[in-house]
């Protein structure tokens, strides 16, 4: 079985990492740097009973990724409610599109987005009726 259970964003600046994500997706965030022996905080992403999986911001090791660089590791998607809210949420907090909104037909609105810190994310809005 080979499930993700956990993901973890590596961030250099922790406290505008967590309001980038707790204004864009409501995350909230536990302090865990005392087990993990660095900056590292637990992201709840939802409620319990809901399907995803919780994860972390953690402190950087090493230089962040360069723009226009190939991903190297994955890239995390959230499913939203509504994508035009959310990409203005994510603009509004110093977001950038990486690429822009897009229609899988059949099935959802996509797009990919930079975070403030550097890293890679997409949304995913389920719509039958995308083209």
């Amino acid at each position: 079985m080979g499930r993700p259970i956990h993901f973890e964003i590596h961030v250099d600046d922790m406290e505008r990492a967590k309001k980038f994500y707790g204004e864009v997706f409501g995350w909230t965030f536990e302090d865990w740097s005392e087990y993990a022996g660095m900056p590292y905080f637990g992201a709840v992403t939802g409620d319990k009973d809901e399907m995803g999986i919780n994860g972390a911001l953690m402190q950087r090791q090493g230089p962040p990724p360069e723009s226009g660089q190939p991903l190297n590791g994955f890239a995390c998607t959230m499913g939203v409610e509504d994508y035009d809210t959310t990409d203005e949420k994510i603009l509004a907090n110093g977001g950038t599109v990486a690429l822009a909104k897009h229609a899988l037909p059949g099935m959802a609105w996509q797009g990919y987005y930079t975070d403030p810190e550097g890293n890679l994310f997409g949304i995913h809005q389920p719509d039958e009726n995308a083209k």
